[in-house]
């Protein structure tokens, strides 16, 4: 018996990597002559940088730069709160940047989330940390964003400035773009016209709307209900500066919504493309090719539910797999709504690995131990005749 085991990391309890050793482990367990191939996945959020650099024997370089709060208000008179964050060199001299490592949600304590006061100032010097390497390929990582400022820091870490009525300079934040009328780009880095950017991207949500960066991701990052309706007013009025700066209207771009429209500003600005991440990554570490002979293929991550559809990696890998018609289990933390959807997608068979009535704390706590169970308990159930008891 040959599995395939290609799980995405479950957020805040363990990374893809912690999920593949424990499943190999209980198949182990059960199953002492199983093969198993240990295949860590990313869909183009947090975690896709350790799983690209490990698939291309890559190296990381680790630097300091602005972290989301850079420009909050509490600290606009301060010294800027710094962050450790970490870009990935593959062998193809192509820089893996991870935006979550400059601006990502985990950066901001939950009494400070406020994607007003947020920005990817620190996404920005990323780059120019790659371009002083030599590096013009980028792969960007998408997802996991503590930010709704369009992608301004970014651009002003790169050299622009957006400017209000007066012609003042604004701090890059999210709450400040409804006052942007104009965007300075005499002094953008001369080294991003020989760039190309792939953007990977785990959701397909537009700029702005009732499906848009703000209003699905906003509250989650910090804001209120009157907070999302500005925040959307925002986005509104920055992807016109984009349009009458760059000449492309892009609010309507499947994806352009991605990491508080971060990825706006990349379409807008330089060659870019963009992908569901989780297409990228597949194709990247041959997920085809190490379906050969395979029985099973075991996948999961820390949610699923009615916006797996949208790029996530789960249903990524299914429908992969269905094409070589092997079965897919879906392991998750949690079935949210909508999830049965899944069964649409190639997905066999879909499993809450916590029990019921634990605590979130102690589910998150205690991933490893129940994702190993239950990968036991429904071994035993496929084969029960050649399994042993669970102790």
């Amino acid at each position: 018996m040959k599995f395939l085991i290609a799980p995405d990391s479950f957020k805040e309890s363990m990374s893809a990597r912690q999920a593949c050793v424990a499943i190999d482990k209980a198949i182990k367990a059960e199953l002492p002559d199983a093969e198993t191939i240990l295949l860590p996945m990313a869909d183009g959020g947090e975690g896709t940088l350790p799983v690209l650099v490990s698939a291309l024997d890559g190296n990381v370089e680790a630097i300091e730069v602005s972290g989301p709060l850079a420009y909050a208000k509490e600290t606009e008179t301060s010294e800027q709160p710094m962050v450790n964050a970490q870009i990935g060199i593959l062998s193809d001299d192509t820089a893996v940047i991870e935006m979550a490592e400059a601006a990502g949600l985990h950066l901001v304590p939950t009494e400070k989330r406020n994607p007003e006061l947020t920005t990817t100032f620190g996404v920005g010097q990323m780059i120019l940390h790659a371009l002083d390497l030599g590096i013009r390929h980028f792969l960007i990582a998408l997802g996991g964003s503590a930010t709704n400022d369009g992608g301004l820091g970014m651009l002003t870490a790169l050299g622009a400035k957006a400017q209000d009525k007066s012609g003042t300079a604004l701090a890059p934040t999210g709450g400040n773009l409804k006052s942007v009328v104009r965007l300075d780009v005499s002094a953008l880095d001369p080294r991003l016209a020989d760039c190309q950017f792939m953007l990977a991207c785990d959701v397909d949500n537009p700029l702005t709307g009732a499906t848009g960066a703000s209003a699905i991701f906003g509250p989650q990052k910090g804001a209120t209900p009157e907070q999302v309706t500005a925040l959307d007013q925002g986005l509104e009025n920055w992807a016109e500066i984009l349009n009458e700066t760059y000449g492309r209207q892009i609010k309507d771009i499947p994806g352009s919504g991605a990491a508080g429209g971060l990825s706006a500003a990349f379409l807008a600005a330089f060659d870019t493309s963009l992908k569901p991440g989780i297409e990228q990554v597949l194709d990247i570490v041959e997920f085809d090719q190490k379906c050969a002979d395979v029985d099973w293929v075991i996948t999961g991550e820390g949610s699923l539910d009615g916006q797996s559809l949208a790029g996530k990696t789960p249903v990524g890998v299914a429908r992969r797999a269905k094409q070589f018609e092997i079965p897919v289990v879906a392991f998750a933390g949690r079935l949210g709504d909508g999830y049965e959807a899944v069964y649409e997608e190639g997905i066999d068979l879909a499993l809450s690995i916590t029990p019921e009535g634990m605590p979130l704390e102690q589910a998150l706590a205690e991933a490893e131990n129940n994702i190993c169970n239950s990968t036991r308990v429904l071994i035993q159930l496929l084969f029960s005749s050649e399994t042993t008891q669970v102790e």
